[in-house]
């Protein structure tokens, strides 16, 4: 059955466009040049606009999923890198739960298994192509107003080709060309292009409760106190204002609070706990197993928030303001508020669709302090259960399906000649210790994580709490591996102890 599974993608995988292994030793200048080069072809597409698209009548179904995708509403990044994130944890899914069995020390099944995973990519992009074109994404494809036909067929093939580039990007860097995963630096790019625009950003904000100061914190708290009154400041705003501001406009509290948790995360990255081990054939060499409190790392929360992201789509398609539902049953009204109520509130991009009511309202992050005020302020608590609930939940089936257990830790001690020392070599005296403390990491790794994403959005942070937590952690993993690459470029002996080859 898996053999049958993989070798189903071969064909796919003999025509699909491929980056080569280098055939030289990259050194560490070219490298860095090489993932700039990547960075810089990655936002230069998330800002050239899609042919053919209607900037009017369109509708952003995954605007909740935005930080996690690296997408950028209406460029060639529309897709962003949902097809290779999806595909990944397809695949990791398939082998970790033994339906595929794959041996990854087998060149040839890494390579139909790597090679499988990326066909899978392509046609996760064409799907969700056709998907958003028939969800009316790019504008309505039928009645009035509707996007011509070859506008429909533009649409889908520079996303198809956007998609293949994003494809390639990544590999590009997983294959030695560069430092770390495309995937990584493009989400940490997002995120910090979020946070540079809504810390420094100079154009007036708008909308009915706006203060008409520029939207960035840092530039109206100036603004603020250079201008008390007056054209730059047109309301009076105290610098008490600028602080908590209300609205889309980020302010001072947004600041503090992306400081605080950039700090906290990188805290919480550096606790572990050091299981102390020695080796059965030689005597006196010692070592530790690390644990990390935030075990398994990240992935609570991406999960958590990724459920939560098609929970809002699946509810826009069903109970949105033009819903083929609505059309059809409308004396039902009630029961369909049941599942989500909506509002209109029109970007520049297009429109986006804002819960007010219903099961898709209790999932809608808060955003920022005002979210606490008001007769709905038990909304943020209600969705903080839910939300640290199945943080929790997905890091226990995460640790059981990525090879994290216990019983797989275990074994992998045993296999590289270790043992704890004081016990019998044998697997199940390592399990047994190792269950004294993994399902407790696991269980607080989803309390903290989420609950750091939660305080970030609930505070109005300068970009969501997701897109936070990942930041931090890809900027640590960013930072050692260029300070290895650094070292083992000055001392090349050092490369196989610090398994870079």
């Amino acid at each position: 059955m898996a053999g049958r599974f993989l070798k189903f993608f071969s064909p796919f995988v003999r025509v699909m466009p491929e980056i080569k292994q280098p055939d030289r030793e990259i050194s560490f200048k070219e490298k860095m040049l090489y993932t700039a080069i990547v960075l810089i072809i990655y936002l230069i597409m998330s800002n050239i606009r899609l042919y053919g698209m209607s900037t009017t009548n369109s509708i952003d179904y995954f605007y909740w999923l935005r930080v996690i995708l690296a997408s950028s509403r209406g460029t060639l990044t529309e897709l962003g890198i949902g097809p290779i994130v999806t595909a990944g944890l397809i695949m990791q899914l398939l082998m970790g739960s033994k339906i595929i069995e794959v041996d990854m020390g087998d060149p040839y099944d890494r390579a139909l298994f790597t090679g499988a995973q990326k066909v899978l990519s392509v046609f996760l992009t064409i799907f969700q192509t056709i998907a958003y074109l028939a969800g009316g994404a790019f504008g309505p494809t039928s009645g009035a107003g509707a996007i011509p036909f070859s506008a429909q067929v533009a649409i889908f093939l520079q996303l198809l080709g956007a998609g293949i580039l994003i494809i390639l990007l990544d590999e590009m860097l997983q294959k030695g060309w560069g430092i770390g995963s495309g995937v990584s630096l493009f989400i940490a790019a997002g995120v910090c292009q979020d946070i540079f625009v809504n810390a420094f950003s100079w154009f007036p904000s708008t909308g009915a409760t706006s203060d008409h100061l520029p939207t960035g914190a840092v530039i109206a708290f100036f603004t603020t106190i250079f201008s008390p009154s007056g054209a730059s400041n047109p309301q009076s705003v105290t610098v008490w204002g600028t602080f908590i501001r209300q609205g889309s406009a980020k302010g001072g509290l947004s600041c503090v609070t992306t400081v605080i948790i950039f700090l906290l995360v990188i805290y919480f990255e550096g606790m572990k706990i050091e299981i102390p081990l020695t080796y059965a054939g030689y005597r006196g060499f010692k070592g530790k197993y690390p644990m990390k409190l935030l075990y398994v790392s990240n992935i609570p929360v991406i999960l958590t928030q990724a459920l939560y992201a098609n929970v809002l789509f699946f509810g826009q398609l069903i109970a949105g303001p033009t819903s083929w539902l609505r059309s059809q049953f409308p004396n039902q009204s009630f029961l369909i508020d049941l599942i989500g109520k909506f509002d209109t509130s029109t970007s520049s991009s297009g429109g986006q669709l804002t819960p007010t009511g219903g099961l898709v309202w209790l999932l809608t992050p808060p955003q920022g302090i005002t979210s606490w005020t008001g007769e709905l302020w038990w909304h943020p608590l209600i969705y903080l259960f839910i939300f640290i609930f199945l943080c929790i939940f997905f890091s226990r089936i995460w640790v059981e399906v990525s090879g994290l257990a216990p019983r797989d830790i275990a074994v992998q001690i045993i296999d590289s000649g270790m043992q704890v020392p004081g016990f019998r070599r044998s697997d199940k005296v390592i399990e047994k210790i190792l269950k004294r403390y993994i399902p407790t990491l696991t269980i607080l790794c989803g309390i903290i994580v989420g609950l750091l994403s939660f305080t970030a959005d609930a505070l109005g942070a300068l970009s969501s709490g997701t897109g936070l937590l990942l930041t931090v952690g890809i900027v640590v993993n960013f930072a050692e591996t260029i300070s290895q690459e650094a070292a083992a470029e000055q001392y090349p002996a050092m490369r196989s102890f610090l398994g870079l080859d």
